[in-house]
């Protein structure tokens, strides 16, 4: 049985890269409800294996593979499947994360390059492979995921900061650069999200910092994380044709002071 929707994604195969779970499985069942066409991608095959059948089950249309966003071969080879299952790419969403909690003096080499190459340079490759698929069938939209770190500092995450102020300079620089050629770049700023890697975080950070993850914010809490991809959906959607190169702040008012 197949769904038949008309959402605001219908027919549009769509690419999840960080699909595993958080707000990227979040929004592989947001995406497929709003009609898209989806690849979903990830590490951790098996979940996203689940979620595609989860998918299927309702009449959606998914498939999943396995993705490494240090390992540009992965990316190539998820959008090829792309490309060879729905003829074409026509939206991406860059959501890999990875994120480790230090004092900025003890940060370990290590841990920098890590938070750095999942984040930044993830996003980099992802977005060079997803290019070149959208240049060859007359253009696309890409939406990356930022954070409101990508905007101002924080307690104990200084390379994940680093990292997402520079996915919004290449959403920038991207967006300038291919606008020409059809292609809209955009990224999304969650704020503090109740996901498998934050909480997980939280459980090893002391309590008084901790606490400030829920109260950073005129809403007073964090946001759950099926209220974060309707943004991106919006983004990556014709009802968005006129906006390139923003950094939308999904944050529950954190930004505004």
């Amino acid at each position: 049985m197949t769904t038949t929707t008309t959402g605001i994604l219908t027919g549009k195969a769509t690419l999840i890269i960080g699909a595993s779970q958080g707000i990227g499985a979040a929004a592989a069942r947001h995406f497929a409800a709003e009609g898209a066409r989806l690849v979903l991608g990830a590490r951790n095959l098996e979940a996203t294996t689940a979620l595609r059948d989860e998918l299927r089950a309702q009449g959606h249309h998914a498939e999943s593979v396995f993705v490494d966003v240090t390992d540009g071969d992965t990316i190539a080879a998820a959008v090829a499947h792309c490309v060879e299952t729905y003829g074409r790419l026509d939206a991406a969403f860059n959501n890999a994360g990875f994120n480790t909690l230090d004092n900025f003096h003890d940060y370990s080499d290590e841990d920098y390059d890590r938070v750095l190459a999942v984040n930044l340079k993830g996003t980099f490759l992802s977005m060079q492979h997803e290019i070149r698929a959208m240049l060859a069938s007359g253009g696309g939209s890409i939406v990356n995921t930022s954070s409101v770190g990508g905007f101002v500092g924080n307690f104990g995450i200084a390379p994940y900061i680093a990292a997402k102020h520079g996915v919004i300079g290449l959403t920038k620089a991207t967006a300038f650069e291919y606008g020409q050629s059809g292609i809209r770049i955009n990224a999304i700023a969650p704020g503090s999200t109740a996901t498998e890697m934050l909480i997980g975080g939280l459980a090893q950070t002391p309590p008084d910092i901790a606490a400030k993850f829920n109260t950073a914010s005129p809403m007073n809490r964090m946001g759950r994380p099926e209220e974060i991809p309707p943004a991106a959906a919006w983004l990556l959607s014709d009802q968005a044709s006129f906006v390139t190169g923003i950094t939308m702040p999904v944050d529950g008012g954190y930004l505004v002071p």
